[in-house]
């Protein structure tokens, strides 16, 4: 071997050890990035994310009601179910604005006894019942007492006699159907701008011509534009009219909106809360490749949540400021008696858990599989052909018990403080296991509107101290039913409650064959309104709704006007208290106590910082 040769090899195995550092280098930097992403991503232990508002303790709330006197009075027929019905859905929505109110039924006795009350609400169809007490009705409000009216009339020949005074030049005999809502005012938060589609519509609402000095709130949605909410001055009252003939919960935040615009001034506690909960997440991952995924991204389950799926949701979170609860699904068997055989892979649940937990969010209950706290005595009646009933109340027990382990294994140090039943069903038993079983579990948010098997609810705490939160609204495609009920309760409660699955993009009753993007864009449409109509409104956890709503639920409220002020007072105030105030008359300056937020015309979000508090009025008597 000659001198060159040897010194060519030695350079080619110098150049090859040079090459090797450098790749041990990079392998070792490599290694490096998957540890830390590792940790990052499988192995944080996460410290108790303090909540805010939390849930209180019950013994705080020991203030009983103010004792005031009633000061609306509530007309009804007990012959007629569309006066027993609109008469129902007025106590609803009284009570949930703290409105003390009387009844008094027509059809039993029919003189009118008006004295004391500064509001009148008639919740009947049939205005002959009347006779001649009408006038006395309407002279009341020239005096200064003012009506609302939530009934279409079935009969015209005693209303005749008085529409004059409620704004109406003529009325037909025929219904109209409203097949859409459309707003010529600003008076309820996120109405302006858009049409509200009615899927039910019937002959509704009656046919009138208005007098030019009627404030026209509500009108169809169509070419004809028939008005549907007005208000109209007569003398010194105020006359409100509200023929929707819609008396369902899914309209309550319309009948609550029509109401305060009787008084000079109306004020009522809200609850001030946004929520979006993601049922089924963190679960196991669907194995296979979902139809519509194949078509549009030609990847797997799996790979389509981790990679399209999941970072979407997140950007949604980011862009409007969302802090999602998610709710665990520890496996998808059918196991309905104990033991149980748990689930041991938790990579997956910790990967997007954490994830979650980084963006501010919150961890909860869904169930040891998705079978619903229900026995053998709960009848699903063909409807859910998976679901197997639980053998005994122990084992639904050891089904809790069970998640909790697996739960605390994968997320230490979260508190699992909210339960979201599978499907919304949750039987008696299930529902008093929770209560009694696991005290830790303060919140149960299943959905807000009747069903034949859902467990429905109201917004409260019930008597076992567990708080009420329901979900309004679920999943990407938002029909025009969902939108109203949104808007409705913007204007009741001033609450967003949303639910969805990251399995709806392989459903196609839940929009599937539309595709992922269009899932995702009518989503981030129904977010769009949302936070352009209630700038303000607080994104809240689970557990944080059920604080709020636990402060809305003892909250009761005084108004006083002494000359030129409004005075507030708040029985059960603890540390923070939200209400709405719409100021008809004159404006609203100098609060303290509190603070004021513009939210549309007239109304306005108070934030009480005590259980006091006082708001200048001015140019008071200047209706507009």
């Amino acid at each position: 071997m000659t001198f060159g040769n040897r010194t060519q090899k030695e350079r080619k195995k110098r150049g090859y050890r040079i090459q090797f550092r450098r790749m041990q280098w990079a392998m070792l930097l490599f290694f490096l990035m998957i540890a830390v992403l590792l940790i990052e991503r499988r192995n944080i232990v996460y410290e108790e994310t303090g909540r805010d508002p939390d849930i209180l303790d019950q013994s705080v709330f020991a203030e009983e009601p103010f004792d005031r006197e009633p000061e609306c009075l509530l007309l009804l027929d007990s012959s007629s179910s569309v006066s027993e019905s609109a008469a129902q859905q007025m106590r609803d929505v009284l009570t949930q604005m703290r409105i003390r109110f009387d009844e008094q039924d027509l059809f039993a006795d029919p003189t009118l006894r008006l004295s004391g009350y500064e509001n009148v609400v008639v919740a009947l169809d049939d205005y002959d019942l009347f006779g001649e007490e009408i006038f006395t009705l309407f002279d009341s409000v020239k005096g200064g007492m003012n009506l609302l009216a939530v009934c279409p009339p079935s009969s015209l020949s005693c209303l005749r006699l008085v529409m004059g005074r409620m704004g109406i030049l003529d009325i037909g005999y025929d219904m109209y159907p409203v097949q859409g809502l459309r707003f010529r005012s600003d008076f309820m938060l996120g109405g302006q701008g858009k049409d509200f589609q009615i899927t039910d519509p019937f002959d509704s609402s009656s046919t009138v011509t208005l007098t030019e000095d009627c404030i026209v709130h509500l009108v169809s949605a169509d070419d004809r534009e028939v008005p549907i909410i007005w208000e109209y001055r007569h003398g010194d009252g105020t006359v409100v009219v509200n023929t929707l003939n819609y008396f369902e919960k899914a309209y309550r935040g319309f009948y609550a909106a029509s109401y305060s615009l009787l008084s000079d001034v109306c004020v009522y506690p809200v609850i001030n809360a946004s929520a979006f909960y993601l049922d089924d997440f963190p679960s196991p991952v669907p194995a296979g490749n979902g139809e519509y995924i194949q078509r549009d991204y030609h990847m797997d389950i799996g790979t389509f949540y981790t990679n399209v799926w999941w970072p979407d949701v997140k950007n949604l979170s980011e862009r409007y400021g969302v802090r999602y609860t998610g709710l665990v699904i520890e496996n998808y068997s059918d196991e309905n008696e104990a033991p149980l055989e748990g689930n041991g892979d938790i990579q997956r649940f910790r990967y997007f858990g954490n994830d979650l937990l980084d963006m501010g969010g919150e961890i909860g209950f869904h169930g040891y599989n998705h079978m619903p706290l229900v026995l053998d005595n709960f009848d699903y009646k063909d409807e859910f052909d998976s679901y197997r009933q639980w053998n005994s109340e122990d084992d639904i027990r050891a089904s809790l018990r069970e998640l909790d382990r697996f739960c605390r294994q994968v997320f230490p140090e979260e508190a699992f403080q909210v339960y979201v039943p599978p499907s919304n069903i949750l039987s008696q038993e299930g529902r008093r296991i929770l209560a009694e079983d696991f005290p830790d579990i303060k919140a149960v948010a299943a959905i807000y509107f009747e069903g034949e098997f859902e467990y429905a609810q109201e917004f409260g705490v019930a008597q076992d101290g567990v708080v009420e939160t329901p979900r309004i609204i679920s999943g990407y495609m938002i029909d025009p039913y969902m939108e109203i009920a949104a808007l409705s309760e913007l204007n009741l409660h001033y609450v967003n409650s949303h639910f969805q699955h990251p399995d709806d993009v392989l459903d196609e009753d839940r929009g599937a064959a539309s595709g992922w993007e269009a899932m995702k864009t009518r989503l981030s449409e129904y977010m769009a309104w949302l936070y352009s109509s209630a700038p303000d409104i607080r994104n809240l956890t689970g557990t944080e709704v059920a604080g709020a709503v636990q402060r809305y639920h003892y909250l009761d409220v005084k108004t006083e006007i002494n000359e030129n002020e409004l005075r507030i007072s708040l029985s059960n105030f603890q540390d923070e208290a939200w209400l709405f105030l719409r100021a008809n008359e004159g404006s609203v300056s100098d609060v303290q106590g509190g603070t004021l937020t513009k939210l549309t015309g007239d109304l306005y979000l108070l934030c009480a910082h005590s259980g006091e508090i006082a708001i200048r009025l001015e140019n008071q008597g200047d209706f507009s």
